[in-house]
């Protein structure tokens, strides 16, 4: 089979190779998957660097997230058949960048009927994010005001979504006219461009009438956790989601102490480990959404497989909107 390897670590477009490589075989517990379509993700730019938590060794097939076929079962499956569409996060070192993956089975969904193959292999990781964010760690309610950094990005966009679906006011902040435009049309109600706009704080309280954002949904880290602290409402709660600005904020609590805001991490990958039935849950709620087109993934491009290597570039670069995703015959 086709697949891309990383042999060494770097930046994508210097150490992915599309070579030909046996196709694997599942494991006890494993299916193997005929991919269809490959989100690509921002880890996998980090497994590609060697910066990721996890470091498969080498050499290794990055692809963190996928809709396919199942191809074969592996001994003791039971619950899947081979013909199912699923979506779900495969076993590395055989990633999703292939024309075949592995997973295991407790790692596959069904794949959501309403939507296409490219729109499904976008959901699992950025809508589960986004609904145990907002929904069990940062408890959004109807009508309060919910604040999204990069709200166009694979993540962000999905939390606009959200957001929109759970009744909230939703204050976008993106980098530069593009991207705003592609933030409206997702259903925000304000957006701030911060390349033009760069007094975020001031921003939000103007459209907030000086209150602030009752819950902020930060990807970013850095300037933007930074801003957040200071825009967050009384009893206000940040949502830690990730640091894709590269800079890991170091909170002062006292500051939480004395506004009276909390802060909230999530770490999505621990629901399996702790509470894998809720990931369940979340799906079939994910499903009614999806059915009802309250959400639909943003696909901001579209790329053959031996296109999968510019497609991390992009990514890498922040050059995208929505999901990039790897689509196969």
């Amino acid at each position: 089979m086709k697949a891309w390897q990383v042999t060494t670590h770097g930046e994508p477009a210097s150490v992915l190779r599309l070579v030909d490589i046996p196709t694997p075989r599942p494991a006890p517990g494993q299916i193997r998957v005929a991919v269809r379509a490959a989100a690509l993700n921002f880890p996998d730019v980090l497994l590609c660097r060697g910066t990721y938590q996890i470091r498969p060794e080498l050499p290794f097939t990055p692809g963190v997230e996928l809709c396919g076929v199942v191809d074969e079962l592996g001994e003791g499956v039971t619950g899947l058949a081979v013909g199912d569409r699923v979506i779900g996060n495969p076993a590395l070192p055989h990633g999703s960048l292939a024309e075949f993956a592995l997973a295991e089975a407790a790692d596959v969904l069904p794949a959501p009927e309403a939507l296409d193959d490219a729109q499904a292999s976008a959901l699992h990781i950025a809508y589960q994010t986004g609904w145990f964010g907002l929904h069990r760690r940062a408890r959004l309610q109807a009508g309060e005001t919910l604040l999204v950094h990069a709200a166009a990005g694979g993540v962000g966009s999905a939390a606009v979504q959200l957001g929109k679906a759970a009744g909230a006011r939703v204050v976008a902040v993106v980098g530069g006219a593009a991207k705003a435009e592609v933030a409206r049309q997702l259903g925000a109600d304000i957006v701030i461009d911060r390349t033009t706009d760069t007094d975020i704080v001031r921003a939000v309280k103007e459209a907030t009438g000086g209150r602030g954002a009752d819950v902020v949904f930060d990807p970013v880290g850095g300037d933007a956790y930074a801003a957040s602290a200071k825009c967050v409402a009384f009893e206000g709660r940040i949502l830690v989601v990730g640091f894709a600005g590269g800079t890991v904020p170091a909170p002062a609590l006292n500051h939480a102490l004395v506004k009276n805001y909390s802060i909230v991490g999530l770490h999505w990958g621990l629901y399996k480990q702790y509470a894998p039935a809720e990931i369940a849950v979340a799906h079939a709620e994910l499903g009614k959404l999806a059915t009802s087109g309250a959400i639909a993934p943003l696909v901001g491009g579209r790329f053959s497989l031996d296109q999968a290597a510019e497609g991390l570039t992009r990514l890498g670069a922040g050059d995208s909107v929505g999901r990039l995703v790897v689509l196969l015959p």
